[in-house]
């Protein structure tokens, strides 16, 4: 096998280990854009393995780099089949460069996963609220699921639609969610349904004020 055609392999190897290291934020995304209900959270079982394939994807790339680009050996500048024809699009440093590109953009996916969600219609955090504050209820919901901040922004977004959402605030790191909303317009019931359809799962009802 010529050394463009294992380059060729290795750079898919590694674009598909950067697309599988951040599939746990990609889904999230994905069930949005495609009104897919309950699949948000498929891959949140991953999120141990992302700092493996992380190297793994680094490795590989950089494995596939240094093919591309150190010198030839005598043998290889003497063989004819290769210096008689130009290496096809799929075999070039431009390809390398636009599949390592792509794997970049892949990897660091959870740092950006939040644009795109809409906040139209949601509630914002900075929202004055009535003045009879006893309208509002608060609540911080324990949620399992979350990997990253496009996991915030997926759930902030579903329940950020519901009428009498008065705000919602996700934190991954913490695995939890609060919500102010209005009794009168709004059960807590009905907070937890939305969550739980998204894929990701209310474990408990950590605190209610």
């Amino acid at each position: 096998m010529s050394t463009s055609n294992i380059s060729s392999k290795s750079a898919s190897a590694g674009l598909f280990a950067a697309i599988v290291a951040s599939l746990c934020c990609i889904t999230p995304v994905f069930s949005l854009l495609a009104g897919i209900g309950g699949i948000a959270a498929t891959f949140s079982w991953m999120e141990p393995f992302r700092p493996y394939l992380i190297v793994l994807t680094i490795g590989i790339l950089g494995f596939t780099w240094y093919q591309k680009l150190k010198p030839r050996t005598a043998e290889e500048v003497a063989c004819a089949c290769d210096e008689n024809q130009k290496p096809s699009f799929w075999q070039s440093k431009k390809f390398l460069g636009l599949i390592t590109a792509f794997a970049v953009l892949m990897l660091v996916f959870p740092s950006y996963s939040h644009m795109f969600y809409s906040n139209e219609g949601n509630p914002s955090t900075s929202l004055v609220f009535e003045q009879d504050t006893t309208k509002t209820n608060k609540i911080i919901l324990e949620i399992k699921g979350m990997t990253c901040a496009g996991c915030e922004s997926h759930i902030e977004h579903e329940v950020g639609l519901l009428k009498g959402v008065k705000s919602v605030d996700a934190i991954y790191s913490a695995g939890s969610a609060t919500i102010e909303y209005s009794p009168t317009e709004l059960e807590e019931k009905v907070i937890i349904e939305a969550i739980n359809k998204t894929g990701y799962t209310v474990i408990l009802n950590a605190k209610d004020q």
